[in-house]
């Protein structure tokens, strides 16, 4: 395995994921997948247009020379719902399941993880929203190994112990989570794989999204109520990564080097939120992205300019970690925006303004919304949507 040009921080020592980084990483999948799952069966949850991609159809090559058998589901779905992850767990019912691994953007991932939660302890998503105490994780069975390998240098979701499911029927997003380590039977993976030949062929609209996701990540980490020292850190690696190369890795896939510092920060800033929480930008983008079918990293992306300043308006700058003055921080996000050709208005997207009182009084019951640096209930998210329009 060739390793990439950025060496992997000594942050990471605080997360009990396992990290496999650099160029051809991705090639050791089957082989990890024997030993976690004991030569069982393999559950691979992807989407097709990932799977025939070259580099990604190594996953299950690697796989097979593993000499290990695996189920393929390939229909996982941008802003995954609770029916897809039915779909998943019917089609991994039967089989003796060793291991599972989730090959994809956030959403295969999520897939994945949902899938796992319901075929080791049964009942639906809903019974996993939010953040369970020990008690209640004691009496679940351990979550079934994975390995988690981004296509996309966005979610992060391979550091973080929770999947963001919609509800098939409500549209509400539901935050499943289990917080035990990897090693204990948690939501965690055991390994994590940073491949950046991974991300080369996604499609430039998947890489901006995606590039804005993680962003919005290490800025909203970096300010939250619930930030720690711990997640402070990683806000700062991750911001000190994508602030320089996101842009370029998007701009110029072929820049290696650039898009390798893209899937690590992106990584980074995954453990930031799995330290702390994220605020009002991830509160207004949910329901934006149930409803209007909205990709989540352009509806956070186009949003957090507004609620940087919104937070900054009526004190000192949450955010002086990462810059020293929040309005340098806005100019930057709108920077990264047009660089990006993402877009910039609510009315770009086709989001009628009538529906934005409905889509502010959503917000406010999302959880992230609860850990925003400034108190934002429903009237304050409509002034961020409004400013947003």
């Amino acid at each position: 395995m060739t390793q990439a040009a950025f060496a992997l921080p000594e942050i990471l020592r605080y997360s009990p994921v396992d990290v496999l980084f650099g160029s051809g990483a991705a090639e050791q999948a089957g082989l990890l997948a024997q030993r976690l799952g004991g030569g069982r069966r393999v559950l691979l949850v992807s989407h097709s247009p990932v799977l025939d991609a070259g580099p990604a159809r190594g996953v299950l090559q690697s796989i097979d020379a593993a000499g290990v058998a695996c189920t393929v589901f390939a229909n996982a779905e941008p802003n995954p719902t609770t029916r897809t992850v039915d779909a998943v767990v019917t089609a991994a019912r039967g089989h003796a399941i060793g291991v599972i691994v989730g090959l994809g953007g956030g959403s295969a991932m999520d897939c994945a993880k949902g899938a796992n939660l319901i075929l080791t302890n049964g009942g639906s998503m809903a019974d996993y929203r939010g953040d369970a105490p020990a008690d209640v994780l004691s009496r679940r069975k351990p979550l079934l190994p994975m390995i988690l390998i981004p296509t996309t240098a966005g979610t992060g979701s391979e550091a973080q112990s929770f999947a963001l499911i919609s509800d098939a029927t409500t549209h509400m997003k539901l935050a499943c989570g289990d917080r035990r380590p990897p090693a204990a039977g948690g939501l965690r993976p055991r390994v994590a794989i940073l491949d950046a030949q991974l991300t080369r062929s996604q499609p430039a609209e998947t890489a901006a999204a995606s590039a804005m996701d993680a962003i919005s990540h290490a800025v909203e980490t970096a300010g939250c109520r619930a930030r720690t020292g711990v997640s402070r850190e990683f806000s700062r690696a991750a911001w000190e990564l994508l602030a320089v190369h996101a842009v370029r890795a998007v701009r110029r896939p072929e820049d290696a080097a650039a898009r390798s510092a893209m899937l690590l920060g992106a990584h980074l800033a995954g453990c930031a939120i799995e330290n702390s929480m994220l605020g009002a930008a991830h509160a207004c983008a949910n329901p934006l992205a149930a409803r209007f079918g909205i990709t989540h990293g352009i509806a956070v992306g186009l949003l957090l300019p507004h609620v940087v300043r919104f937070n900054a308006s009526s004190g000192p700058n949450p955010y002086a970690d990462l810059v020293d003055r929040s309005d340098d921080l806005a100019a930057m996000i709108g920077s990264f925006l047009a660089d990006l050709g993402s877009p910039q208005r609510l009315s770009e997207l086709g989001v009628p303004r009538e529906a934005l009182p409905v889509m502010a009084g959503e917000a406010a019951s999302q959880w992230t919304a609860g850990f925003n640096p400034r108190p934002a209930g429903s009237a304050e998210l409509l002034t961020i949507l409004d400013a947003a329009y």
